[in-house]
C-alpha cells in the first residue's frame, strides 16, 4: 500500500474548512425543516463521515438508513452510468422529508437514479445534500439543495472518499497527482 503522500498533489479541502461548512450546511436545514422531522438516507460508503459530522450538528429532529450503490466497475475510476442498488433501506420513507446525504456529485447518473427510485416511494419531501459537487463531469441533470463545496474535475480522496477502498480515513480530501499514483495489482 502506498502512502498517499506520495501521490497526493493538493489538499483541496482542510479538516478545519470541511467542518466549518458542515456546521453551515447543518444551520441552513434545521432552517429548512423548523417544526419537522428528517429522515437522513446516507449512501454508503462514502457519505458516512459527513453523515456523522452532520448529524452532529443537526438541532432537527432526524433518523439515520443507509443505501448502498454502485456505478463503478472494480477499480474504475469513472461510472459506468450502470447504477445498481445494492442495500435498500430498511425503514418506508412514506409521507416523511427525506435528505440524501451523498459524498460527491459528478456525473449525476447516480444520485438520479437514486432520486427516481425513491420518489416511487412517495417521501412528504426529498433533498439533496452533497459535501463535494463536480459540475465539470455532470452528465445527467440533478438538483442538489444543499452543497458543501463546488470542486474542479480532479480524483480526490480522503474523508470518506476512497481509493480502491483505502485513505477513507484521511481528515481532509486531497487530489491525487496521477502521474504519481500507481493502483495496486
Amino acid at each position: 500500500m502506498q502512502d498517499y503522500r506520495e501521490f497526493l498533489e493538493e489538499i483541496l479541502i482542510t479538516e478545519a474548512d470541511l467542518q466549518k461548512r458542515i456546521a453551515e450546511l447543518a444551520q441552513e436545514i434545521d432552517k429548512d425543516y423548523i417544526g419537522e422531522d428528517l429522515h437522513l438516507v446516507c449512501i454508503l460508503r462514502g457519505g458516512i463521515l459527513f453523515l456523522a459530522d452532520l448529524m452532529r450538528h443537526l438541532k432537527t429532529p432526524n433518523t439515520i438508513d443507509f443505501m448502498a450503490v454502485s456505478s463503478y466497475g472494480a477499480g474504475a475510476r469513472q461510472t459506468t452510468g450502470q447504477v445498481r442498488i445494492t442495500m435498500d433501506l430498511k425503514e418506508d420513507i412514506n409521507n416523511r422529508n427525506v435528505l440524501l446525504v451523498e459524498d460527491i456529485v459528478d456525473s449525476g447518473y447516480t444520485i438520479a437514479s437514486v432520486v427516481e427510485f425513491l420518489n416511487m416511494r412517495h417521501p412528504k419531501s426529498l433533498k439533496v445534500c452533497t459535501l463535494l459537487d463536480k459540475p465539470e463531469r455532470r452528465e445527467v441533470e440533478v438538483a442538489i439543495h444543499y452543497r458543501g463545496f463546488t470542486i474542479p474535475n480532479k480524483f480526490v480522496f480522503g474523508y470518506g472518499l476512497d481509493i480502491d477502498e483505502y485513505y477513507r480515513n484521511l481528515r481532509f480530501i486531497g487530489a491525487v497527482n496521477p502521474n504519481h499514483y500507481q493502483p495496486p495489482d
